[in-house]
C-alpha cells in the first residue's frame, strides 16, 4: 500500500485499472457474498449474545492466519487450485487454525477446555474464551496488521513467503503474549478457569487502544492507500514515520476520548469498529470507486468522508437494533464490536483477500497479483 506508484509493474498497474473500472458493481455484487456471511457469524450460534460470544473469539484467533495466507502466502495453498477450490480450502485451513490457536489462547489465560470454545453457558470451573482471551487475539492481530501494512512486511519479506509468514505469526504472538503477561490487567470471574492477571492496563484499555490502533491502519494504509506516506521514496523512512504515526495515533486518541472526553471503553470500541469497518469495506469491496471519477486529492476526501459515514450508518443501525435485546454475558456494544469486526471485517477480508472474490471471478474481473 505504501509503495511509491512509480515502482508498482506495468501488470500490476494494468490489472488494477481494469478491476477498478468494474465498479461500483463488482462491490455491490460482492455484497450478496459479503452480508449472507456476517449474519451468519452475527446470529448463527443459537441468537445474537450466543454468537458474538462463542464465534466472535473463535474468528478473532483465526484472522491473523487469515491475514498471513492473504498477504504473506499470497493465498497459498488455495492459489495452487481452481477458484472454487481455493476458497472451501482456504477457508477450511483458516478455520481449523483459529480453533487451534483459540485452544493456545485458553491455555494461556486458563488451561485447555475444549468443550468450553463451543459452550455459551460453561460449567464452573471452565474456561470461556469471552472475554478474557479477547485482549490476546486482537493483540496478535493488530500485530501482524502492523507487520503487515506498516511494516510493509519487513523484515521478513527477504525470506520465502511460507516461512515469511510463519515468521510474522510468530513475533505477533509474541508481541501479544508480551502483552499479556505484562499489561494486562484482567479480574477473573469466581469460579471460572481464568487466572487474574495483575498489569498497568485494564481489559477495558487495551481493547480501547487497539480498535484505535486498527482503525488507524485501515484509514491510513486501505482506505488512503498510504498517503501521505507513499509520498517518501526511502522505505526505511515510511516505515518509521509510519509506525510513529499509528502509534502516536493510538495514543491521543485514547487520552482524548477515554480520558479527555470519558466516553465509556465499550462506547469507544463500538464507535471506532464501525468507522473501521465502514472504511474495510470501501477500501477493499469497492476499491477505486472514486479512483477514475476525481483527483487524487478529492478521491481521499470522497473515500474517507464515505467510510465515515457508512460507519456511522453501521454503528446507528446495529446499536440501534442491540437495545432492543437484553444482554447477559456480553453488552450491545460487544455485540455491535462483533459484527464489524469478526463478522463484517472477516467476511470482507475473506472475500476479497482470501477467495479473491470468487465466485464473481467468473465474471473475468482481473485479481491482484502482486
Amino acid at each position: 500500500m505504501t509503495t511509491p506508484t512509480l515502482r508498482h509493474s506495468a501488470a500490476y498497474l494494468d490489472a488494477e485499472r481494469a478491476r477498478i473500472a468494474t465498479q461500483p458493481g463488482l462491490g455491490f455484487m460482492g455484497l450478496l457474498v459479503v452480508v449472507p456471511l456476517s449474519i451468519l457469524l452475527g446470529f448463527g450460534r443459537g441468537g445474537a449474545e450466543h454468537s458474538a460470544v462463542i464465534l466472535s473469539p473463535l474468528v478473532t484467533f483465526a484472522l491473523p492466519v487469515l491475514a498471513m495466507i492473504a498477504f504473506w502466502w499470497e493465498d497459498w495453498p488455495g492459489s495452487s487450485l481452481r477458484p472454487a477450490w481455493a476458497a472451501i480450502v482456504d477457508t477450511f485451513l483458516i478455520a481449523a487454525a483459529g480453533v487451534a490457536l483459540a485452544l493456545v489462547g485458553q491455555a494461556v489465560v486458563g488451561h485447555f477446555d475444549f468443550s468450553a470454545l463451543f459452550d455459551p453457558t460453561p460449567q464452573a470451573g471452565s474456561t470461556p474464551l469471552y472475554p478474557a482471551a479477547m485482549p490476546l487475539g486482537l493483540t496478535v492481530f493488530t500485530a501482524i496488521l502492523q507487520l503487515t501494512l506498516v511494516c510493509e512486511g519487513w523484515p521478513f519479506k527477504r525470506l520465502p513467503r511460507l516461512v515469511a509468514g510463519f515468521a510474522a505469526l510468530t513475533l505477533s504472538w509474541g508481541i501479544a503474549l508480551i502483552v499479556q503477561y505484562t499489561a494486562l490487567q484482567f479480574t477473573a470471574p469466581d469460579g471460572s478457569g481464568v487466572i487474574s492477571q495483575e498489569g498497568p492496563l485494564s481489559h477495558e484499555d487495551i481493547s480501547v487502544m487497539l480498535a484505535l490502533c486498527g482503525a488507524l491502519q485501515v484509514w491510513i494504509f486501505l482506505v488512503w492507500r498510504g498517503w501521505p506516506l507513499n509520498k517518501i521514496g526511502r522505505r526505511w523512512l515510511r516505515i518509521t514515520f509510519g509506525n510513529l504515526l499509528v502509534l502516536s495515533g493510538t495514543g491521543i486518541g485514547f487520552l482524548i476520548l477515554d480520558r479527555g472526553m470519558d466516553m465509556a471503553p465499550g462506547e469507544i470500541v463500538a464507535i471506532v469498529t464501525s468507522a473501521s469497518t465502514g472504511g474495510l469495506i470501501v477500501a477493499m469491496l469497492f476499491e477505486g470507486v472514486f479512483r477514475s471519477r476525481m483527483s487524487a486529492a478529492w478521491e481521499r476526501v470522497a473515500t474517507i468522508s464515505t467510510s465515515v459515514a457508512l460507519g456511522a450508518a453501521l454503528f446507528g443501525g446495529l446499536i440501534t437494533y442491540a437495545d432492543t435485546l437484553t444482554w447477559t454475558t456480553t453488552t450491545a456494544e460487544g455485540w455491535v464490536a462483533h459484527i464489524c469486526v469478526t463478522s463484517l471485517g472477516l467476511s470482507v477480508l475473506l472475500h476479497v483477500g482470501v477467495s479473491r472474490r470468487w465466485p464473481l471471478r467468473s465474471t473475468n474481473v482481473p485479481a491482484y497479483s502482486g
